[in-house]
């Protein structure tokens, strides 16, 4: 709220540098501001009295928007990326899911790995299990590629799934080499 919205009678008024000018009534607090060339901005409605700010409001939403986007930009969400296997699953079909679930786990994604039981494979689902530890084992063996099983592999209706989460990386300082001439 600023300038003619405030519903306030009273209010403490705060000048441009942050003084107090004290408690007066709204249209004497419009006056000082507009005497200025700033608006008058209510920072705290709930407290009583009022507190009301002396400011340019272009300005200052102007900064508050900056301030948004900044925060927005430096956010990092976490993408969840799927693979699906088969339990009748192909070598090379394998071996590309794992290349994939590699790729992203080196780039900060999450992976759900999801495997579709149907009809008369519900009843050998020892087998699903094997090609997920497989899946885990062959991820192990890419020491760079650090992972976390945020869950680890279990039925949920007919698919048995498991997510893999990357491992945070640490961050090292960067030092050029010294030159000892």
């Amino acid at each position: 709220m600023f300038n003619e919205k405030i519903p306030f009678r009273e209010v403490l008024v705060i000048d441009a540098d942050g003084n107090q000018l004290g408690v007066m009534p709204r249209r004497e607090a419009l006056e000082v501001a507009y005497r200025q060339n700033l608006d008058l901005l209510c920072v705290a409605p709930k407290a009583r009295p009022a507190v009301c700010k002396v400011l340019d409001y272009g300005r200052y939403h102007f900064e508050q928007q900056k301030k948004a986007k900044e925060s927005k930009r430096k956010q990092h969400t976490v993408e969840l990326k799927a693979l699906r296997l088969s339990p009748v699953v192909d070598t090379h079909d394998f071996e590309t899911k794992v290349k994939q679930a590699k790729k992203w786990l080196g780039s900060g994604m999450k992976v759900k790995v999801d495997m579709r039981f149907r009809g008369r494979m519900m009843t050998r689902q020892e087998v699903g299990r094997q090609i997920m530890n497989q899946f885990l084992d062959e991820l192990a063996k890419d020491e760079e590629i650090g992972y976390l099983i945020e869950k680890r592999p279990s039925m949920e209706g007919n698919t048995m799934s498991l997510i893999l989460a990357p491992k945070k990386k640490k961050t090292t300082d960067k030092q050029g080499g010294t030159d000892n001439a």
